[in-house]
């Protein structure tokens, strides 16, 4: 059976099982109703650490690769994938699903780690100047194969940026390729000459490996 929980989480779960047992013994045995917050601080442990079980559905669409809310959609700086593209930005709040996922299937070209700072990741510059992780993809193949890159960013929150990943590695949509703990931001960077239609809006809740952010642009019929 399937533990409802990430890996990337043992660690901390541990020591919040440990410290809020502690300080709910402490608090129960002065003022038994004090026991209650630190339950209530590991029950959040639980839930920022779960790993819920996502099927892809089957489509050649662009996926989301975090939960959370769309702060912005915005021109790319071109030099990113070496054309014109557009950057969709996912703000995490502390109550999503944290785990990020691939938006499609596809290789791993690069994975590029870029120290920075830790400012409010909702702000739509925030990848230029917090710490961050930036994986460059090659999605299709032949003719029709394009780069994207999946953006990690940190926020003011987060601290710890985890790319589960290796360069070469073949992903499937919606596989787990990391996660940012305790609050943050994750771009998904696409050409514009692969952009059909945005199928997601400033504003909307999406969720990782299930929500459609970019259908690809269709071959003319002769």
């Amino acid at each position: 059976m399937r533990f409802p929980f990430t890996k990337h989480g043992w660690r901390e779960l541990l020591l919040a099982t440990v410290f809020c047992a502690a300080l709910g013994a402490v608090a129960a045995s002065s003022f038994w109703p004090a026991a209650v917050l630190p339950a209530l601080l590991w029950v959040y442990c639980l839930a920022f650490f779960r790993d819920p079980v996502r099927v892809a559905p089957a489509t050649d669409s662009l996926l989301a690769v975090a939960d959370g809310r769309v702060t912005d959609i915005t021109p790319a700086d071109p030099d990113i994938l070496g054309e014109p593209a557009t950057r969709v930005g996912v703000f995490m709040g502390l109550l999503s699903v944290h785990i990020n996922r691939s938006p499609q299937a596809g290789r791993v070209l690069s994975i590029t780690h870029k120290p920075g700072g830790y400012a409010d990741a909702r702000r739509n510059d925030a990848w230029a100047t917090n710490e961050s992780a930036s994986v460059d993809m090659q999605v299709g193949s032949g003719q029709q194969a394009y780069r994207l890159q999946v953006r990690q960013i940190a926020g003011f929150v987060a601290r710890r940026i985890v790319t589960d990943l290796a360069v070469g590695q073949e992903l499937r949509a919606g596989q787990v390729i990391g996660m940012i703990k305790f609050g943050s931001r994750a771009e998904l960077i696409v050409p514009d000459r692969v952009i059909g239609r945005l199928a997601v809006s400033v504003g909307q809740y999406v969720y990782a490996g299930q929500t459609v952010l970019v259908e690809p642009k269709r071959p003319e019929k002769p």
